[in-house]
């Protein structure tokens, strides 16, 4: 005898799973972008109906917030021996998901603004903090080290991924030396009485490692933090 057809879908259900539907939406994510993650695109990409999909996840919101949930969690796994170098390690995980995932800085953005007790929030502050707090900051100084760090973090990282994107649009033709020695030559015809220092800077060059520059800012952060903060 034919099972009935709501325990067919809720067996599908089951076997469908919610890691697969999120694991498959961060695989559309990166390859159409957050306009491209749509309920029929994912069910193309399953195999499955929208209707087993919604069995799990309840909209697009839901499906963003697990997706960036997931990649984050993903890129926080692991650990040092403490700190600084667990710091050093954290940066890294999220500075490279966020440039494998040119969608991540931006719902990094909107679950720290718009959900500070989410579980993308509470993950990297907590991961950020614990080894702050072994770092023995001050406590007086704990929230507006972490903070500096976190916003550093996913800042530098954000801005790294745009210029990647911006260097993709550019096409494959775009060479990268030869764009920092244009900016570095348009920095040097700027009025040296109003821009004394962005001349100077030309003068040295701007040719950088990204990564190496990242990791020069959360060392500089790490170093002013065993002493009480000025404001703290």
């Amino acid at each position: 005898m034919t099972p009935p057809t709501r325990k067919k879908s809720e067996r599908r259900s089951d076997a469908l799973s919610r890691e697969r539907i999120v694991e498959a939406a961060v695989d559309l994510l990166d390859t159409a972008g957050e306009s491209g993650l749509t309920f029929r695109a994912l069910s193309e990409r399953l195999a499955t109906g929208p209707g087993a999909i919604y069995w799990h996840v309840a909209g697009k919101g839901e499906l963003l917030a697990a997706a960036t949930e997931h990649t984050v969690t993903t890129a926080l796994a692991g650990g040092t021996d403490g700190p600084p170098e667990e710091i050093r390690a954290v940066a890294l995980g999220l500075f490279d998901a966020i440039e494998g995932h040119p969608w991540l800085a931006a719902q990094l953005a909107t679950q720290l603004s718009h959900h500070p007790s989410g579980p993308v929030a509470l993950r990297v502050f907590e991961t950020i903090g614990r080894q702050v707090y072994a770092l023995d900051v001050p406590a007086s100084s704990w929230f507006t080290a972490t903070s500096a760090l976190v916003h550093y973090i996913l800042g530098a990282a954000g801005q790294h991924a745009a210029n990647r994107m911006r260097a993709r649009d550019l096409g494959p033709e775009a060479d990268r030396d030869a764009y920092i020695d244009s900016v570095a030559q348009s920095w040097k015809q700027l009025d040296p009485g109003d821009h004394p220092f962005i001349r100077a800077l030309a003068d040295q060059g701007l040719d950088h490692d990204d990564r190496a520059q990242f990791l020069a800012g959360v060392d500089l952060i790490v170093a002013g933090m065993t002493d009480p903060l000025p404001f703290s």
